[in-house]
């Protein structure tokens, strides 16, 4: 489990009093650490003070993150590290220190200042539920789009889950293969781009083998939630779902420390129970990194103008339909693609209608473009209703093909 910010600085004081036995010196500045040659001893040692129970400063960070980009260095050590570190417990500022080093290896986006000067918006699971729900942050990022929000969705292909944001974007008909220049300018004019991981984060590729090894140990990674946190267009404001309510407060702390302005991290409890029966005692829960329509939703949230919270979200004050969490399952590409369009569309009226209302109120009200979740309810629902939902779809797919064909 992810250790809070109080544990944080009893580790880090205690680590100050002990002699650290990595090879590296806690203090060793950036430019050494980019240096340091291709010697596999500093990755393993690091892994030995993990095993002590001892978080990694930010030098040691930057060398671990040289070392596990550097196909040199053998796979099962790159996993061993990984795995130590998982087991102790990522504190936030071993995230945030991560989540910099890598940020500053990946391929930038040229924003216009004039672009940079606006709210910058992403919508965005972690992945990991394995609830099979169709693609309800994509829909909801693609609504927030319609409303004026400029969005700068940032995804992968399906790891976790049976389709990603990736596969059913493109099924859709939007690009994944734009240059930074073109993504800059696409955002620019049409107000959304996907940004597909892969292109921005060349590094990644000497990382992925550990993670497989990793996944086939059955032991999660540093990497399963760290997603997120390097969108190369670096919005400045996020709503990101995590599978797991303790990740919540962490990974906000996170994304606070790495300077974004406004972001709520949620994750929505899902009541395994038969249709009408009430559990005696509750039933235990699943959990959707999205906010939930089927149960209470952990957020942590913060704003430039206002503080840090955490607490529980009702939804049951909305005008929610009856469902179940197989009203929110969706199938492949295809099938999620058309989900899509179907309630972008007003055609589709049930429980993923709703879900769709919720989350993209919770996006409209990070960007600030609502006062409250309701109200974004509402602003998402009129988006749909009046047509403008699917006009920005028609949009953004005739941009691509006009692209297309020019070139």
């Amino acid at each position: 489990m992810l250790q809070m910010q109080q544990k944080v600085v009893r580790i880090t004081r205690a680590s100050r009093r002990r002699p650290v036995e990595t090879g590296l010196s806690p203090t060793l500045p950036f430019a050494v650490c980019r240096r340091l040659p291709r010697f596999p001893a500093v990755l393993k040692s690091l892994t030995d003070q993990l095993a002590q129970g001892r978080a990694l400063s930010e030098q040691q960070v930057a060398a671990a993150v040289a070392q596990l980009t550097d196909e040199q260095v053998p796979v099962e050590m790159k996993a061993d590290f990984l795995s130590a570190l998982a087991r102790k417990g990522e504190t936030v500022e071993e995230i945030a220190a991560f989540a910099r080093e890598l940020r500053d290896q990946s391929v930038p986006v040229p924003l216009d200042p004039a672009v940079r000067q606006e709210e910058l918006l992403d919508v965005v699971g972690t992945g990991g539920d394995r609830l099979g729900t169709f693609n309800i942050s994509t829909c909801s990022a693609l609504i927030a789009a319609a409303a004026g929000v400029r969005v700068a969705k940032h995804g992968n292909r399906a790891v976790t889950s049976k389709v990603g944001s990736a596969d059913v974007i493109e099924t859709l008909g939007l690009p994944l293969d734009l240059t930074p220049a073109a993504a800059a300018a696409t955002l620019r004019d049409q107000g959304f781009v996907f940004l597909f991981a892969p292109h921005y984060h060349p590094a990644f590729k000497h990382i992925a083998p550990a993670r497989k090894l990793c996944a086939e140990r059955g032991q999660r990674t540093l990497f399963n939630f760290l997603g997120p946190l390097l969108n190369p267009a670096r919005p400045s404001a996020l709503l990101v779902g995590v599978p797991r309510p303790e990740l919540c407060e962490p990974l906000a702390r996170v994304l606070q420390e790495l300077g974004v302005r406004r972001a709520m991290v949620v994750s929505g409890a899902v009541r395994a129970e038969p249709a009408g029966v009430t559990p005696q005692p509750p039933s235990p829960l699943d959990y959707l990194d999205e906010f939930s329509t089927l149960g209470e939703t952990t957020v942590a949230e913060f704003y430039h103008d206002r503080g840090f919270n955490v607490s529980v979200f009702d939804p049951t004050s909305l005008p929610l339909q009856s469902a179940t969490l197989a009203d929110l399952r969706g199938g492949d590409r295809a099938d999620n693609a058309r989900i899509v369009r179907q309630v972008l569309s007003g055609e589709d009226r049930g429980p993923k209608r709703d879900a769709v209302l919720l989350n993209a109120g919770a996006a409209l009200f990070v960007a600030g473009q609502v006062r409250s979740i309701a109200e974004g309810w509402e602003r998402a629902a009129a988006l749909i209703d009046r047509g403008q939902a699917a006009a920005k779809l028609h949009e953004l797919t005739a941009a691509a093909k006009s692209a297309t064909e020019a070139s």
